[in-house]
């Protein structure tokens, strides 16, 4: 029997970071075990935020499907490709646009929550349109499930709203897809906010261990421990929350406890971390090495997920077209 499909996809910005690692990747290889996997660079959907400085997207591609590779996403197994490679992509979202009502885009959380946390002006189509454009991704793969957290899902319902939206016009085309949860990983940057390139916080994953080491070490802590002497609380601790991913047991009950007691000052904690971070990395390192010294691997990786891609997608877009008789 086929297997279901799942498609997922991130915006190429710079190269990925322990964030992306424990929030989306490590899930996206054990998917692979299960369903018949696309993941996609999403290099138009990074153009609606990203449209002032351009010249970055094109290269972070490349950056960025080595990082999947490192990691274990395997081509073999997994169609990896970039979006503006697959036209019809473009096609299908300007037809769903025609069908999709503009409030259903202005009740989207995230169009606004964004706005509010960068400060940007972002009243643009494309920004509005964004959600569409990612409905159109799914839909296009008549993707079973999408691997998400809990803020994306608002996204997913959308994707559903606008599959039945477009079954109910022109018959059935298309399964409404249901958002994949994944476990949220609390990933918290080196200054205590969540991992991002944008906040200059992030620990990449095929960072040197010297850089590791040094962000590591200068990482915030408990605010109330000014002193060595001074008793902490590690539940709210930048540390601990990394401790709790890498550490097993007894070295998160040996930090909690040093913590609260004082018994260990923030170095000790900081040094029992580091070289687990530093040592989980080390063949994803590794890996991303050979690639960056082939990358000709890399690019016939990209170009063979192109062709797999676009032929799935020709195929839904003579479906689409047949239903809408044009």
């Amino acid at each position: 029997m086929a297997r279901k499909r799942v498609l997922s996809g991130t915006r190429p910005t710079g190269r990925m970071h322990l964030g992306h690692l424990h929030g989306a990747l490590t899930n996206w290889v054990k998917l692979q075990d299960e369903y018949d996997c696309f993941y996609f660079a999403a290099d138009w959907h990074a153009l609606t935020t990203e449209f002032e400085r351009t010249e970055i997207v094109k290269p972070a591609i490349r950056e960025m499907v080595m990082d999947w590779v490192a990691v274990g996403l395997d081509p073999e197994r997994s169609v990896l490709f970039v979006q503006s490679e697959v036209k019809e992509h473009a096609e299908l979202y300007l037809l769903l646009a025609m069908i999709t009502p503009l409030g259903w885009l202005e009740r989207v959380p995230s169009y606004k929550d964004y706005q509010l946390q960068t400060g940007r002006d972002l009243s643009n189509y494309g920004f509005l349109g964004y959600p569409l454009l990612q409905a159109a991704d799914i839909l296009m793969y008549r993707a079973f499930g999408v691997p998400v957290g809990e803020d994306q899902v608002p996204h997913i319902e959308l994707t559903r709203d606008v599959a039945r939206r477009f079954n109910n016009f022109f018959g059935e085309v298309f399964p409404e897809p249901r958002a994949l949860l994944t476990k949220e990983s609390k990933v918290p940057g080196t200054d205590g906010r969540k991992m991002s390139k944008s906040y200059g916080n992030a620990i990449e994953l095929c960072e040197a261990p010297d850089s590791i080491t040094a962000k590591l070490k200068t990482m915030m802590t408990d605010p109330a421990r000014k002193r060595r002497s001074d008793k902490g609380n590690p539940e709210i601790c930048p540390v601990y929350d990394l401790h709790k991913i890498y550490s097993d047991a007894g070295v998160l009950q040996w930090s909690a406890h040093g913590c609260r007691t004082a018994e260990i000052g923030c170095l000790d904690c900081k040094g029992a971390l580091i070289p687990k971070v530093v040592d989980s990395l080390a063949p994803v390192r590794e890996k991303r090495r050979y690639f960056a010294e082939h990358p000709a691997e890399i690019d016939e990786i990209i170009a063979d997920g192109n062709r797999r891609a676009r032929a799935f997608a020709q195929e839904t877009m003579g479906l689409v077209r047949a239903a809408m008789k044009i």
